[in-house]
């Protein structure tokens, strides 16, 4: 499995900022691209995936995003993330999200992610 999906998300958790620089470039190629929804549109190079994930820690101090499921055909991986930490009003709050990446060996060259882990709802239940 993908260590590499593994530390860019343990990166999300960090408070230091130089740790999560260097945790981020490890993980994605010079090149590799990330979206999801609240990114905006297509992030390119470890530089612009840095600058949002040190966006996010810094508007949701003292979350993590820890990987709960991985896996990988070829060269391919899915990851289910949940994300958590206090909420504004103190009690704890989670959300959960899918990610598909594109790896070359062990590195990302590319990653989408979803909101939410694509349960299936109303007549398919």
């Amino acid at each position: 499995m993908s260590d590499s999906i593994t530390t860019f998300f343990d990166a999300w958790g960090m408070s230091d900022d130089a740790a999560r620089a260097a945790a981020i470039s490890t993980t994605f190629a010079s090149e590799g691209t990330y979206t999801d929804p609240r990114s905006s549109g297509t992030l390119t190079g470890p530089e612009a995936i840095t600058e949002y994930v040190t966006a996010f820690s810094a508007n949701a101090p003292g979350w993590t995003a820890q990987v709960t499921k991985l896996d990988q055909t070829g060269p391919y991986a899915r990851a289910t993330v949940t994300f958590g930490g206090k909420g504004p009003d103190g009690s704890e709050m989670k959300q959960n999200g899918q990610y598909f990446a594109k790896l070359d060996g062990d590195t990302i060259t590319e990653m989408v992610g979803f909101v939410g882990t694509g349960e299936l709802s109303g007549a398919f239940e």
